[in-house]
């Protein structure tokens, strides 16, 4: 069997050592954050210069060398963690934990009299400078990323459909920063070219280091297949050993991630040990209490604008200011949502005499003629949503979950769907931040899913935060 040739992409390379500049970026600006963190401590704590303040201006001074070994110790600059996920953030401030706790600790054992003042302001401010400039520098990875640069070349090893479904999601969502140049298929089917993949087949699975080398591709990514057995893919990464080709291993297991996976060795086999979502318990109830405490003060802080938008839904349009919806909760249980209005007062008698945008059991149309104009506004910026924080603080809803749906649609739901009334749904959710009502039905369940599967507070944390900008751009609401 032969290896095609090898396609040209429009993938603009940055050449071998853009991860290296980018981890050099990383750390010079993690020394620029220590730097400045020391210096204001300084100034805020001492404000004057005296000969007490010598010793704490050479610390200042030493801090970025020490916040750099720290960082490194707590493995924050490893490529993998590049661009992608929220564990680069949480090495960082664990990072920022170990070294607050020496400092004392230390200064305890060696009676050594440190000003708690100069600490106190220091360690903190350096943390969060340094996780709002990864933040920074992922977001322009990002940017970079959607004109594919600072991309890794990719080779997909496995059967059509899988490598098919692996090059949508990766041409979709491409701050992964994995480019997809070419595909292996088994050896029987590797002459079928490129119909059905989205990329080219350039060979079989016995071609694979040819087809690396020939692609340029710095990674092989294996997806489930029988073929591939432990001894093979053993074999495998021997031969991409001598070309340093990273080689990843796509799981059986999908939409499953994070701290519920670990890998156990068992006589000398790597098992993937992968513990239940917790659905319950006690971190759930801190989730309960962090979604009402934080409603409960989002009514507080909003309720001027309630009031603003009330007035205008009324004056724009007859009827009352909110509609209010039975929906679909946790376990099933039904419960009225409520929201500003944003359509007229006959739109569910209208509903039917509509052609719909059916998409699997959603009804969706994208320029909806019972909408208000003032609806449309809010919609665009999920403002008719906001009386939703009623609905959280009384246990309805969450704050992020998934989208709460109506009882025809849940009558719809198959067996797989029904999973997401397992837990209560939210204001916002990776739907939201993902592309909102653009989505496709499937795409929306498949992100319920995942949230489900893998939910943690800080998941909750980062959906929040992105929501801002989602509503913000307004894309995808009608």
């Amino acid at each position: 069997m032969t290896v095609v040739d090898r396609p040209r992409t429009a993938v603009k390379r940055m050449g071998p050592g853009w991860a290296a500049r980018y981890r050099a970026t990383v750390i010079f600006s993690d020394i620029l954050c220590a730097l400045l963190a020391g210096g204001l401590a300084v100034v805020v704590r001492f404000g004057e210069v005296t000969p007490y303040v010598e010793p704490y201006a050479l610390s200042s001074a030493a801090l970025p060398l020490l916040w750099v070994v720290v960082v490194g110790l707590s493995r924050a600059y490893e490529p993998r963690f590049a661009g992608v996920g929220s564990e680069e953030f949480r090495r960082v401030a664990r990072a920022g934990v170990m070294l607050t706790a020496a400092v004392a600790v230390v200064a305890y054992v060696t009676k050594i009299d440190v000003a708690r003042g100069y600490v106190i302001i220091a360690l903190p401010v350096m943390t969060l400078l340094t996780l709002l400039a990864r933040y920074a520098l992922r977001r322009n990875l990002h940017r970079k990323r959607t004109k594919l640069q600072c991309m890794r070349r990719v080779i997909a090893v496995g059967h059509q459909g899988s490598v098919a479904d692996l090059v949508r999601l990766l041409q979709k969502e491409r701050y992964h920063g994995m480019h997809i140049v070419g595909a292996c298929l088994p050896d029987d089917r590797a002459c079928a070219g490129s119909e059905g993949v989205g990329v080219p087949v350039l060979g079989g699975f016995s071609d694979v280091p040819l087809v690396v080398a020939q692609a340029q591709a710095d990674t092989v990514a294996v997806l489930a297949c029988p073929e591939l057995d432990g001894s093979a893919l053993r074999r495998l990464a021997w031969r991409l050993e001598k070309s340093r080709t990273d080689l990843v291993v796509a799981p059986a297991l999908m939409e499953v991630a994070g701290p519920r996976t670990t890998i156990r060795p068992v006589a000398g086999m790597p098992l993937l040990h992968v513990e239940h979502p917790e659905l319950a318990g006690g971190r759930r109830l801190v989730k309960n209490v962090f979604d009402r405490v934080v409603a409960g003060l989002g009514l507080l802080l909003v309720s001027p604008l309630f009031l603003l938008i009330a007035v205008a839904v009324r004056a724009t349009s007859p009827g009352p200011a909110f509609f209010r919806q039975t929906r679909v909760g946790k376990d099933g249980r039904t419960f009225t949502i409520v929201k500003f209005r944003t359509m007229g007062v006959d739109a569910e008698n209208r509903k039917v005499e509509l052609a719909s945008d059916r998409d699997g059991v959603l009804f969706k149309i994208r320029h909806d003629p019972r909408v208000t104009r003032v609806g449309a506004f809010l919609r665009r910026h999920s403002l008719d949503e906001l009386p939703q924080l009623v609905n959280v603080v009384k246990g309805d809803m969450s704050l992020v979950g998934p989208r709460p749906p109506l009882p025809e649609e849940v009558a719809r739901y198959g067996d797989d769907v029904r999973r997401r009334l397992l837990v209560r749904p939210g204001m916002t959710g990776l739907w939201q931040v993902s592309g909102r009502s653009d989505l496709s039905w499937e795409e929306a369940v498949r992100l319920d899913l995942r949230y489900m599967e893998n939910w943690s507070l800080t998941l909750d944390l980062q959906i929040m935060w992105k929501t801002w900008s989602a509503v913000a751009r307004g894309s995808g609401a009608y």
